[in-house]
């Protein structure tokens, strides 16, 4: 009886899925604990999938810099864009808040640099995440627009590269993600160099952008449902180490 039950779940399941709406995702490139790439996992990846499902919807996943992705979807070749918010003001449904990442400024230990606040960092050679200008808020945004010495990254590894060989005074980005890659670049830079980590940016909501009003409120309710069911918090456990 148990291994009949367990096959006609397996039926009834894949069933399902072969009833689900594609829904084409657009995520950032390889961006540890959050996505892997290549492997099609991660901390925001699962919860995106599995919210979609609940929704009844598979996601077809595309992963490209995000400079490239707002652009896919304005012209309508992408369903959904992840990883953004309101603040991007791309014309788009945006979800509830489903991730937080936690964005720092990070320089050289050794080169004591006195950052007390956002504007600060108008001094100094500054390596970001491409959208941050947008998405970290109206100070950080007038300070990138006022710094010729500001660039964005289409590839977040190149920022611990560039800190790293002093090529730049200052990187910003989620610490998770600049550990991660300190762990993969062992090889190619001195890992060992102390770093101070300032706190200059309260925790960054993320939310999902829709191509349409229905599909937003189908995936809100995929993800309440996500949320009270456990699973949500059972995907976060399962990166917790990173």
């Amino acid at each position: 009886m148990k291994v009949r039950r367990l096959a006609m779940a397996l039926i009834a399941s894949l069933a399902l899925l072969a009833q689900a709406e594609i829904l084409r995702v657009g995520f950032g490139t390889h961006k540890p604990p959050y996505v892997f790439e290549s492997e099609r996992r991660g901390l925001e990846y699962e919860i995106i999938e599995q919210a979609a499902q609940r929704a009844g919807f598979q996601i077809s996943p595309y992963f490209a810099p995000m400079e490239r992705l707002h652009r896919m979807q304005q012209v309508h070749q992408l369903d959904a864009i992840a990883t953004t918010n309101e603040q991007s003001r791309l014309p788009v449904y945006y979800s509830k808040p489903y991730i937080e990442y936690h964005n720092y400024a990070v320089a050289l230990a050794a080169r004591h640099l006195p950052i007390r606040q956002v504007a600060d960092l108008g001094r100094y050679s500054v390596s970001a995440f491409q959208r941050a200008r947008d998405l970290l808020g109206p100070d950080f945004q007038a300070m990138a627009a006022n710094n010729p010495q500001y660039r964005e990254e289409a590839q977040q590894v190149v920022r611990n590269r560039l800190l790293l060989s002093g090529r730049v005074d200052v990187v910003v980005g989620d610490r998770r993600i600049i550990e991660y890659f300190n762990r993969e670049i062992g090889q190619q830079v001195d890992i060992s160099q102390p770093l101070s980590w300032y706190e200059l940016f309260p925790p960054t909501p993320y939310q999902v952008g829709f191509r349409t009003a229905e599909q937003r409120d189908r995936f809100d309710v995929g993800l309440e449902t996500l949320r009270r069911s456990g699973d949500y918090a059972a995907i976060e456990r399962k990166y917790a180490d990173y």
